[in-house]
């Protein structure tokens, strides 16, 4: 039995689906405002502390890198009975993808020329001033491109919500399929928002790097 698209239906799915798409990207930009503060946090950790406080910080944020964000999801759901399953959601993906952040800070802080910490020392500037004032600046112009690729990637990670019960927009569009026994109005409209959201995007930050690489 074939299955013929009805606007009908899409019209109706598409308020559904719209306000998925509002948790969708609540819970894209509080992840990534969580990520892009906690990953530089990391990456500092890393290139300054002491070994007795980065070699735990190393170890605890591979773990997070390389494990599943659906397992982390469901850990902290069952864990953490307390937090509504959005705030869980926001939290999970602001630290998870705060791991990968931190990998693209500290490559950014590698790129800037030795010179430069060392015209800091033979100037005698403080270690505070000289990340502050030198080497943040310059490290975080760098890496804004691949920030914005993390965000995006986030964004089209926040269906895994599904596991903890929160509606996003794939939820949603499962959600009125099975209502309607028909989901090729809704998952096709789920995947076209995606599109139209995600892709001016991209281009947006690939004209930054292009930018920013002059």
């Amino acid at each position: 039995m074939s299955v013929q698209w009805s606007w009908d239906r899409a019209f109706e799915a598409l308020p559904v689906l719209l306000e998925g798409f509002k948790i969708t990207v609540i819970a894209t930009v509080l992840g990534f405002l969580i990520s892009v503060v906690l990953g530089l946090v990391i990456a500092l950790i890393r290139q300054a502390a002491p070994r007795w406080v980065s070699v735990p910080v190393r170890a605890i944020s591979e773990f997070i890198r390389l494990t599943p964000l659906v397992v982390q999801l469901l850990f902290v759901y069952y864990t953490f009975t307390g937090l509504s399953p959005l705030q869980i959601g926001v939290v999970v993906l602001g630290i998870h993808y705060s791991t990968y952040m931190a990998e693209v800070y500290r490559a950014g802080i590698e790129a800037v020329p030795v010179g430069q910490w060392e015209a800091a020392r033979a100037l005698s500037i403080a270690p505070t001033r000289t990340w502050r004032a030198i080497i943040l600046p310059q490290a975080i112009r760098r890496v804004v491109p691949a920030l914005g690729n993390y965000a995006v990637s986030m964004f089209k990670d926040t269906p895994f919500l599904f596991a903890i019960t929160v509606v996003e927009m794939v939820t949603a569009a499962q959600q009125f399929g099975a209502r309607h026994f028909q989901y090729l109005e809704p998952l096709t409209l789920a995947g076209v928002i995606f599109l139209v959201a995600s892709y001016p995007t991209s281009l947006l930050i690939r004209r930054l790097e292009r930018r920013l690489a002059r």
